[in-house]
């Protein structure tokens, strides 16, 4: 009985998760402290900041010859954010400075969704606890197509109820924070629980 667990898991794919180590949640910093710093007064301050701490993320794996696609986009993203705070006339630094935070959030559901056509963003982690001869199963592959696209929906409403702030009195805590942060704790624990349910589901098939 043992062994058969082991196998159903192994074949699954799921095993640890995506999340192993925090690799995903530790990728999100540098977005998160945009979010969190980014202001009329100061998202050249936090464009900065973001930038620095996606190139430190990135460090370990470019010693290695790899880069994750996160980190990448996060250096691109913010580097272009710093630079044209610099370039950009007065009046398109104001539609920069209100959209920075909605644009943030867009560019991440972008390449979140647009990864699912390769490898999705989530698998990039998962290979780094899962054994080699895994990474191109099915199931693996699937597990992660699920995973990226949950994340993927979430940035794209964050983004979106961040837009709708904008556009509304009242609610700005809710649409600004409270609901993405209910968000992404959800995303975090779908993350977390998905790839055992996966693996318990093989496991049930194989007895039968």
């Amino acid at each position: 009985m043992a062994h058969l667990h082991e196998r159903t898991g192994s074949e699954t794919g799921t095993r640890p998760s995506p999340l192993h180590g925090g690799g995903v949640i530790l990728s999100f910093a540098p977005w998160i402290i945009f979010d969190v710093i980014a202001g009329p007064s100061t998202w050249k301050l936090a464009a900065f900041t973001a930038l620095v701490a996606s190139v430190v993320l990135s460090l370990p794996d470019l010693r290695h010859g790899t880069a994750k696609l996160l980190n990448v986009a996060a250096i691109l993203f913010f580097g272009v954010i710093w630079i044209l705070g610099f370039v950009l006339d007065r009046q398109d630094l104001i539609w920069l400075e209100t959209y920075a935070q909605v644009l943030s959030n867009g560019v991440l559901a972008v390449v979140a969704f647009a990864s699912l056509a390769t490898m999705p963003f989530t698998e990039q982690y998962a290979r780094e606890s899962v054994p080699r001869e895994l990474w191109n199963t099915p199931a693996f592959h699937r597990t992660n197509q699920v995973l990226t696209a949950v994340w993927a929906a979430v940035f794209l409403v964050t983004a979106v109820l961040g837009l709708i702030a904008l556009h509304t009195s009242g609610l700005g805590d809710w649409f600004n924070w409270v609901i993405p942060i209910i968000l992404l704790v959800l995303a975090i624990k779908f993350t977390k629980w998905y790839p055992e349910y996966v693996r318990g589901q093989a496991r049930s098939a194989a007895l039968r």
